[in-house]
C-alpha cells in the first residue's frame, strides 16, 4: 500500500500541471523561455523544496522533543542545473541550514546530524526504483 498518492494533470495551459494529494492542490510549470507560463515552481524546484521542508520539520520535531531553545530554522537548497544533463543524469544539491535560538555548539552539531535523518534526505541519498504502468482511457 502506498504511503501517499500524488496525482498530476496537464490540461490546456502549455506545461502547467495541477498536482493534488488528498485535500491539497498546487501547480508546477516551467519558465516562459521554455514555453511554459511560469505559474508555479518547476519540478526541480519542487524536489528541492521537499528536501528543505523535510529538513526543517525533522529538525524542529527533534528539538521540540529535547526541549531545546530552537526558535527558527532556515534551509536553502540549490540545484546545480549544469549537472542535470547529459546522460547519465546526476543531481548535485547544496543545502545550507541556519538555526536561530540560544543553542550551544553541541546542540547545533546534533541538529545538523538530525537534518540528514529526514526521510527525503534518506530517499535522495538511497536507491530509488520507479515502476511505471501505462493506463489507457
Amino acid at each position: 500500500m502506498s504511503e501517499s498518492v500524488i496525482k498530476a494533470h496537464l490540461g490546456q495551459l502549455a506545461y502547467q500541471t495541477t498536482l493534488s494529494s488528498g485535500t491539497h492542490q498546487w501547480v508546477a510549470d516551467v519558465p516562459s523561455d521554455l514555453g511554459g507560463g511560469d505559474t508555479g515552481p518547476t519540478p526541480h524546484e519542487l524536489l528541492s523544496s521537499s528536501l528543505a521542508a523535510c529538513t526543517s520539520i525533522t529538525v524542529a520535531m527533534y528539538a521540540k522533543r529535547k526541549n531545546w531553545p530552537l526558535e527558527g530554522i532556515d534551509v536553502t537548497v540549490e540545484v546545480d542545473n549544469e549537472q542535470l544533463a547529459p546522460e547519465p543524469a546526476q543531481l548535485q544539491l547544496s543545502r545550507t541550514i541556519t538555526f536561530t535560538g540560544k543553542l550551544d555548539a553541541e546542540q547545533r552539531q546534533r541538529l545538523l546530524e538530525i537534518a540528514d535523518q529526514c526521510p527525503i534526505h534518506k530517499l535522495l541519498t538511497g536507491t530509488i526504483s520507479i515502476n511505471t504502468t501505462l493506463m489507457v482511457k
